[in-house]
C-alpha cells in the first residue's frame, strides 16, 4: 500500500472508531498507537484535511446524534449523562453551541437542526503545488529572541504577531542576526506549544528570533527554546507574502505527507525568511517543520 493510502486508512479508521464510540470517554492517544502512529500527527492531520479540529469533529456528531434523542422526548438529563455531559446545563450550551438553538426549542419546534455528516477522507492528491523540500538531521540547537504569546491564524497576516514584532527596538533585529550561528539560518519566525488539533483562535508561543549552537551563551534579557537533535523537513517557498508561505504550508498536510514516508513529530514550527520585498510583500522563504520517520 502506497504511504498516502495509508494515512488516509488512518484516518478512516479514527473516524469510524469515533462513531462507534459517541457515547463514550475516546482515548485518541491510544487509537494512535494501535494505528501504529501517533496521536499529535494523527490530529494535525485530521485537522488540516477536515478543516476542523477532531474534537470539534466528535462534538458535531455527538450533538448530531443528540438531537434525534431530543426529538424521541427522551429525560435531557439522562441524554446529557450519555453523551458525558455532567448536567442539562452543559449539555445545553454544547447542543446550542452546534445547532444554534437549545434542546428546549428543538423539542418544541422540531429544528432548526444543523448536521455534522459521517466523514470519510479520499486520497485526491494534485500534485498541484510544487514541493521543493530537502530532508536534514540536525544536532540540538537553541532558539533565542523575544517570545509572546498570540492567537493561532490559519490565513493572512498575523496582527497579534505584527505588533509583537513591530513593538521590538530597531537595533533588536542587527542584534539578533548578529547571533545566529547555525541553521536555520537568518531571523526566524517561530511557533512553539501549538495546540495538536491547530484550532484557529488557539494560544501558542511566537518567538522572533535566531538558532543558534547548543552549547552557546545566550544574553539574559532573551527568552529560549530548546530543540532537541531530530530530523527536519525543509520546504523552500517564494511568491507573495504570506500567501505563498500559507499555501505551502497546507500543501505539506494534503499533499506532502499523504504521498512520503515521514509524519509530524512535536516540536517548533520555524520560518527563515531567506529575502524579501522593501515591503515585504513577496519574500523567499524556508519552512523547517520536525518530523520522524512514519
Amino acid at each position: 500500500m502506497v504511504k498516502g493510502a495509508t494515512v488516509i486508512a488512518e484516518l478512516n479508521r479514527l473516524v469510524e472508531f469515533v462513531e462507534g464510540h459517541l457515547t463514550d470517554d475516546i482515548d485518541v492517544a491510544r487509537l494512535a498507537t494501535g494505528l501504529g502512529t501517533t496521536e499529535y500527527h494523527l490530529r494535525r492531520m485530521f485537522s488540516s484535511l477536515a478543516g476542523m479540529p477532531l474534537s470539534e469533529y466528535i462534538r458535531r456528531r455527538r450533538m448530531t446524534l443528540a438531537a434525534a434523542d431530543v426529538l424521541t422526548h427522551g429525560d435531557l438529563l439522562g441524554i446529557a449523562v450519555r453523551y458525558g455531559y455532567s448536567s442539562p446545563d452543559a449539555f445545553a450550551r454544547a447542543f446550542r453551541s452546534v445547532h444554534g438553538v437549545g434542546p428546549g426549542d428543538v423539542r418544541r419546534h422540531g429544528g432548526p437542526l444543523r448536521t455534522q455528516p459521517h466523514l470519510r477522507f479520499r486520497l485526491t492528491v494534485e500534485g498541484n503545488i510544487p514541493m521543493d523540500t530537502r530532508i536534514t538531521n540536525r544536532p540540538a540547537f537553541r532558539l533565542v529572541g523575544h517570545a509572546a504569546r498570540v492567537p493561532l491564524i490559519h490565513h493572512g497576516a498575523n496582527p497579534h504577531i505584527q505588533a509583537h514584532i513591530a513593538s521590538l527596538p530597531a537595533a533588536e533585529h542587527p542584534r539578533l542576526k548578529h547571533l545566529s550561528s547555525t541553521e536555520p539560518a537568518g531571523l526566524l519566525q517561530v511557533s512553539a506549544d501549538v495546540d495538536p488539533d491547530y484550532t484557529e483562535g488557539s494560544e501558542l508561543t511566537y518567538l522572533h528570533g535566531v538558532a543558534v549552537a547548543d552549547s552557546a551563551v545566550v544574553p539574559e534579557d532573551l527568552d529560549t527554546i530548546e530543540v532537541p537533535a531530530g530530523t527536519w523537513a525543509v520546504f523552500h517557498t517564494k511568491g507573495d507574502h504570506p500567501s505563498a508561505l500559507q499555501s505551502v504550508w497546507a500543501a505539506t498536510a494534503t499533499e506532502w505527507f499523504p504521498s512520503n514516508p515521514w509524519r509530524l513529530r512535536p516540536g517548533p514550527s520555524i520560518v527563515a525568511v531567506l529575502d524579501r520585498g522593501a515591503d515585504f510583500s513577496t519574500a523567499t522563504c524556508e519552512l523547517w517543520l520536525p518530523v520522524e520517520r512514519a
